[in-house]
């Protein structure tokens, strides 16, 4: 009888040779932008993303609690029906870093997304969706938050 530990090990053992060997699909690998999550502003994080200046728009939608007891967790969510979306972004202003999170998404899916972040302190939140056609659109929210999660 094989153990789930065995199997485990196997399988680790199996994926290291697959990656020695080059025969890792690219799509699996994921893509990282460290200058967009080193940004300290909206606007450096956008312009790292390669977008324009962002304009604000009642179609993106931005959930968030108010009041968020724990600055460690804070659920927040975005969402837009507008075609042509191709990213959708969380930052948050008086973050360390600005950008929180960041999603690809094309026409063949919902662009609506939800996570949890950590915030320092209270902040103005954005949802930013960049658009195929180059146009970036924004909505924000200030939430405020009782206990901090970035260290304070």
């Amino acid at each position: 009888m094989i153990h789930r530990r065995d199997m485990l090990v196997h399988s680790a053992t199996v994926a290291g040779l697959l990656a020695a060997a080059g025969l890792v699909p690219t799509a699996a690998q994921a893509a990282w932008n460290q200058p967009a999550f080193d940004a300290k502003t909206m606007a450096e994080a956008i312009k790292s993303l390669g977008g324009a200046a962002p304009v604000e728009s009642k179609d993106i939608v931005l959930t968030g609690p108010d009041i968020a007891e724990n600055g460690a967790v804070v659920p927040v969510g975005a969402s837009t029906a507008l075609p042509g979306v191709k990213r959708l972004a969380i930052l948050i202003e008086k973050n360390p870093s600005a950008l929180a999170a960041v999603f690809e998404v094309s026409d063949a899916i919902e662009a609506n997304i939800a996570t949890r972040v950590k915030m320092g302190q209270s902040s103005n939140v954005y949802a930013v969706a960049m658009m195929a056609d180059g146009k970036v659109l924004y909505s924000t929210k200030e939430i405020k938050v009782t206990l901090g999660g970035c260290g304070g």
